[in-house]
C-alpha cells in the first residue's frame, strides 16, 4: 500500500469540487484532488453520443432511484463530474429562496446580496452568456408555443463561450477550473475510488483509496490529510460518509427534479447539435418546462414507450425533439448495503407530485401544438399518441404511478447544511458535526431542491464555503 500526504483533500472534481480545488489551490495551499473516473478529454467525444455515455456516465447512464414509480438519473463520473454531460444552462438561486432557506434551516451568512457576489465571480470564470443570433429550432419552437399562448418564458444563458462565428464550447470543469487548480499547483489522481475515510476521534486522519492503473491491475493508496473536502454529488457524497460510520443525518431528504418526458414531431427537420435554452416559467416555481437532449438515442428512448408508433416515428427522427415538464416535490434517501459497492437510492413522489406532472405534461403539450407539432409521444405507457389538443385531456388518466418514466439530471440535498443539528448534516459553511476537519462542498449540501438547474447555486455555494475556510483557518 502506497502512503501519500496532502495539506487538503478533496474528493471528486464535479461543480462543487472542482471549484473548492482551484479556489484553495489559488490562495497557495497544497491540494490533492481524486476523481474515481477517468480524465476524458473534453474535445474527444462528440456531446451526448452513446461514446460519451460510456465514457463519462456512472454504470453508463443506467441508475434509477426505486419508488412507485421509479425515477432514472445520471451521474458524471469523470474529470469534470456532471458538467461534463449537462447541457450548461446557468440559473441563479432565486432571492426568495435564499431567503427561505435562510430563515428556514438557521444558514449563517446566507443573504442573497452576498450570494449573488460570489455568482458573479463565478459567471466571469465560466464565461456565462447567452447564444449569439438565432437558438436552435428546437429552442425557438418551445418560445413560440409561449408566446401564441400568453406564457411568459425565458431564454436561460449558459457556461459557453462563443467565438466570432458563434460557435460554442462548453466551459466544464475539466476545460476550467481543474486545470485552473493544476496550474496553481494542485495534484489531481484520476481512476481513483475513495473506499473510506479514516476517523480518529474528531478528526480524519486518512483517506483510503483504490486507483486503477492504466494496464488494469489496482493498487491501494491511503492519503494523510490535514482537511478533506467531500464533493461527490448527491449521491456518492452520503455514501461515502455512511461506509465511513459518519451517519447522523446524512443520505436522508434527498431532493431531485422528477421529470416527465415528451416527444415531439414537426413538419420540418429540427438541430439536434444542441439543447434547447427557453424555458416556459409561466407556472413556476412549482412546474417548469423545457427541452433537453435530442440525438437519434435520446429520441429513440424518449419513444420507447409507444411502441405502436415507434417505427413510423423514429422513420423520422430528424423531426422530432425531445421536451420536458419538471417539479421538485418528493423526498429520498441514500442508503449504504453491505457488500455492494454503489449505495440503495429510493425516492416517494407525493399524490400531488403525480397530478403536477400530468398537468405539466399537457401544458408542454399545448405549447408544442401551438408552436406546430404535429404529433406528440409522451413517456407514459399505453398512454395515446395526440395530435391534437382537444385529445390532451387523456393524458390525465394516463399518467399514473405504474405507467410513468420519470428521469432527473438534478439530485441535491442529501446531508444538508444549517445550524440545526436536528435537520442538517454540516453546518452554515458544510462542516460535518462533531467533525473539525471533515466539509462537504457539493449539491448535497442543498436545503431543498432549487427547482432551476442547480449547477449555479452549487457553484456559488461551493466558492462562499473555500472563501470561509481560508479566512477561517
Amino acid at each position: 500500500m502506497t502512503t501519500l500526504d496532502a495539506d487538503i483533500m478533496v474528493i471528486g472534481s464535479g461543480a462543487g469540487g472542482a471549484v473548492t480545488a482551484a479556489t484553495l489551490a489559488r490562495a497557495g495551499r497544497s491540494v490533492t484532488v481524486v476523481e474515481e473516473g477517468p480524465w476524458v478529454d473534453p474535445d474527444a467525444l462528440e456531446p451526448f453520443s452513446l461514446d460519451e455515455i460510456v465514457a463519462k456516465y456512472r454504470h453508463q447512464g443506467g441508475s434509477a432511484a426505486l419508488g412507485t414509480p421509479p425515477v432514472a438519473y445520471t451521474e458524471g463520473r469523470c474529470i469534470g463530474g456532471s458538467t461534463e454531460i449537462n447541457s450548461g444552462l446557468w440559473a441563479r438561486l432565486p432571492t426568495a429562496l435564499a431567503n427561505e432557506w435562510r430563515h428556514t434551516h438557521q444558514i449563517e451568512e446566507f443573504h442573497p446580496e452576498a450570494l449573488d457576489r460570489y455568482a458573479e465571480r463565478i459567471e466571469g470564470d465560466l464565461s456565462v452568456s447567452k447564444v449569439p443570433g438565432e437558438p436552435p429550432a428546437s429552442s425557438a419552437a418551445l418560445e413560440r408555443g409561449a408566446t401564441k399562448l400568453h406564457w411568459r418564458s425565458v431564454e436561460f444563458p449558459r457556461v459557453f463561450r462563443y467565438d466570432s462565428s458563434g460557435r460554442g464550447i462548453k466551459q466544464t470543469m475539466a476545460r476550467t477550473f481543474i486545470p485552473r487548480a493544476v496550474e496553481s499547483g494542485a495534484t489531481v489522481l484520476a481512476d481513483c475510488r475513495v473506499d473510506r475515510l479514516e476517523r480518529r476521534g474528531d478528526r480524519i486522519v486518512a483517506v483510503v483509496c483504490t486507483r486503477q492503473r492504466p494496464d488494469g491491475t489496482q493498487e491501494k493508496l491511503t492519503i494523510r490529510a490535514q482537511d478533506v473536502f467531500v464533493c461527490g454529488g448527491a449521491i456518492q457524497t452520503p455514501a461515502l460518509l455512511q461506509r465511513s460510520g459518519i451517519k447522523a443525518n446524512i443520505g436522508s431528504g434527498l431532493k431531485l427534479h422528477p421529470t416527465i418526458r415528451v416527444a415531439a414531431r414537426f413538419p420540418h427537420p429540427l438541430d439536434h447539435a444542441d439543447v434547447p435554452m427557453h424555458r416556459i416559467t409561466e407556472f413556476g416555481p412549482s412546474l417548469e418546462i423545457g427541452g433537453s437532449a435530442s440525438r437519434r438515442s435520446h429520441i429513440a428512448l424518449a419513444l420507447s414507450d409507444s411502441s405502436a408508433d415507434y417505427g413510423r416515428a423514429m422513420a423520422q427522427w430528424e423531426n422530432v425533439s425531445v421536451y420536458y415538464a419538471a417539479t421538485h416535490d418528493g423526498v429520498g434517501r441514500v442508503t449504504t448495503l453491505p457488500g455492494l459497492s454503489s449505495p440503495l437510492v429510493t425516492y416517494r413522489l407525493s399524490e400531488s407530485a403525480m397530478s403536477r406532472l400530468a398537468r405539466g405534461l399537457i401544458l408542454v403539450g399545448e405549447a408544442l401544438l401551438a408552436a406546430g407539432a404535429t404529433e406528440l409521444y409522451p413517456s407514459v405507457a399505453g398512454a395515446p399518441v395526440v395530435r391534437r389538443r382537444e385529445d390532451l385531456v387523456h393524458w390525465w388518466d394516463a399518467v399514473t404511478r405504474s405507467r410513468s418514466n420519470l428521469m432527473t439530471v438534478h439530485m441535491t440535498s442529501s446531508v444538508r447544511i444549517g445550524e440545526d443539528r436536528t435537520r442538517s448534516g454540516a453546518d452554515s459553511f458544510g462542516r460535518i458535526w462533531g467533525l473539525g476537519n471533515l466539509r462537504v462542498n457539493d449539491a448535497s449540501l442543498l436545503p431543498d431542491a432549487p427547482g432551476v438547474n442547480p449547477q449555479s447555486t452549487v457553484m456559488t455555494i461551493a466558492l462562499r464555503n473555500a472563501d470561509h475556510f481560508l479566512a477561517d483557518a
